[in-house]
């Protein structure tokens, strides 16, 4: 074998532990079904690949179980509510698209061009989908044992800022008690723009506090545009 072979072999082994640290996928198929958007293979159709709509599915239950596992072993004393209300925070879309975004899956999916141009490499819900299909990958190739690690690491830290910042509780009405504790009227959201298919469209919504707009969010309803720009109000109001 010659010396530039050589070292060539040794760059590419160096690469996998960098990245199984981040996402720990160790099967190399798995890693790209769970990085593969359909709107890739709708411009690839000849592509052996499968998009990760399936592995999202399996995902959402599995991790489901760990995140309510945890929960109740660790919050012996709080009432079934508590526990429904502290788990659907922990695996909601804004949640599992931060950790997304911090863990750069971004970088590594496949996307239509369209896609890509319309800013879905940082899209909410993508990421979110993305999370879970790493989730039920992460649990084909290696088991549950290694899921609740990897949601142990980032995911679960995410509780204390949920409790400190009420985040569990429904963000648009947390808003308007805060709101209105300042005296001020119930806020206001606006439909700013729409955009997609009938059958994925994607909603930007600002909300209005006192006649001024706050904040902006995003989602594949106008409920969920609703609620993530009340939790940035939140956030601006917070940071004042």
């Amino acid at each position: 074998m010659s010396k530039s072979t050589t070292q060539k072999s040794a760059k590419q082994s160096k690469k996998k532990p960098s990245l199984s640290a981040r996402i720990p996928v160790t099967d190399p198929d798995l890693f790209e079904e769970c990085m593969t958007h359909r709107s890739w293979l709708n411009e690839h159709p000849d592509h052996e690949s499968q998009s990760n709509e399936r592995l999202e599915f399996l995902g959402d239950a599995v991790l489901e179980l760990v995140v309510t596992k945890y929960l109740y072993n660790t919050l012996a004393d709080e009432p079934e509510g508590t526990l429904t209300s502290l788990r659907a925070s922990l695996v909601r879309t804004e949640t599992l698209a931060k950790i997304a975004r911090s863990l750069k899956f971004g970088k590594f999916l496949k996307l239509s061009h369209g896609e890509e141009l319309s800013g879905g490499r940082d899209n909410e819900s993508l990421l979110a989908n993305t999370f879970e299909a790493v989730v039920g990958a992460i649990y084909l190739s290696q088991g549950v044992s290694k899921v609740e690690r990897f949601v142990a690491k980032h995911l679960l830290p995410e509780l204390q800022t949920i409790l400190k910042d009420r985040s569990d509780k429904d963000a648009k009405s947390v808003l308007q008690e805060v709101v209105q504790a300042k005296g001020y009227p119930a806020p206001i959201y606006r439909v700013e723009s729409e955009r997609g298919p009938d059958h994925d469209k994607t909603f930007d919504v600002a909300v209005y506090i006192n006649g001024k707009r706050n904040a902006v969010g995003t989602g594949k309803s106008k409920q969920l545009a609703q609620q993530q720009a009340a939790s940035q109000a939140l956030e601006n109001i917070r940071a004042k």
